[in-house]
C-alpha cells in the first residue's frame, strides 16, 4: 500500500512537514510505502475553468499537477498538510488540488484522504475543513485522529514541542491504516458500492 504525502507549506522542513514526518514514521511501521512531495514553493497557477481537461484526460498546463495526477491514481491514500494563512491553506497548495482533482478524471472512490494543517494560533479548524472538502467530493474516506488534526509552532520546527499535536499526528496515521487495510479487504470481499449515473441539476431552471 502507498500514501500519497502533499507538503503544502513554502518551507519544506517547516512545521507542516513535522506533522508529515510524524504519520510517515507510523506509516513505515505498518508496512506502507509514503511519498512526500514538496509543493507550497512551486509556481502553480489555479484552474482557468476551460474544460479541455475533459477531453484531453490531463490538465492544459504542463506542471506538477500533470505529473503528480498519476501518482494520485496510484495511491490508497492522500495526506495533504498546509500551514494557515489568514484562516485558509496556502493559495499555491488550494491552486494545486483543485487542478488535481478537477483534471484527472479516473475513479477516487475509497481512496482514503487526510488533511493536517500548522500555525503558530488560529485558524486552524477553518483550513482543516477547507482540505477536507476536495475529499468529500470525491467520494474519498476522511481519515480521523483523536482531535482535529492540527500541531502548533510558529518558527521553522517549533512544532516539535508540541507533545499532543505530535500524537494526533501518529493516532491519525495509526487510524487511517487501519482503514485502508480494512477497505482493500472489503474492496475484495464486496466490491466498490453501486454508482448511480450523476443527477447534475442547477438551481436556476
Amino acid at each position: 500500500m502507498k500514501v500519497l504525502m502533499i507538503n503544502g507549506s513554502p518551507r519544506a522542513a517547516g512545521n507542516t512537514y513535522v506533522a508529515l514526518h510524524e504519520m510517515e514514521t507510523v506509516f513505515a511501521q505498518e508496512g506502507i510505502e509514503t511519498e512526500i512531495l514538496h509543493i507550497g514553493n512551486q509556481a502553480i497557477r489555479g484552474c482557468i475553468g476551460c474544460g479541455a481537461c475533459a477531453q484531453k484526460g490531463k490538465c492544459v498546463f504542463e506542471d506538477l499537477v500533470n505529473e503528480t495526477a498519476p501518482k494520485f491514481e496510484a495511491c490508497d491514500g492522500l495526506v495533504v498538510g498546509s500551514p494557515v494563512y489568514y484562516a485558509s491553506a496556502n493559495a499555491t497548495l488550494v491552486a494545486f488540488l483543485t487542478r488535481l482533482f478537477y483534471s484527472s478524471h479516473f475513479d477516487k472512490t475509497m481512496k482514503v484522504g487526510a488533511s493536517v494543517v500548522a500555525a503558530r494560533r488560529g485558524g486552524l479548524s477553518a483550513t482543516f475543513d477547507e482540505l477536507n472538502k476536495f475529499f468529500t467530493i470525491s467520494g474519498m474516506p476522511v481519515a480521523s485522529g483523536q482531535y482535529w488534526n492540527s500541531i502548533h509552532g510558529r518558527a521553522p520546527g517549533e512544532a516539535k514541542q508540541d507533545a499532543e499535536g505530535l500524537q494526533g499526528m501518529r493516532t491519525l496515521a495509526r487510524n487511517m491504516s487501519f482503514l485502508m487495510k480494512s477497505i482493500a479487504l472489503g474492496k475484495e470481499a464486496y466490491g466498490l458500492p453501486e454508482r448511480e449515473p450523476f443527477e447534475r441539476t442547477n438551481f436556476i431552471r
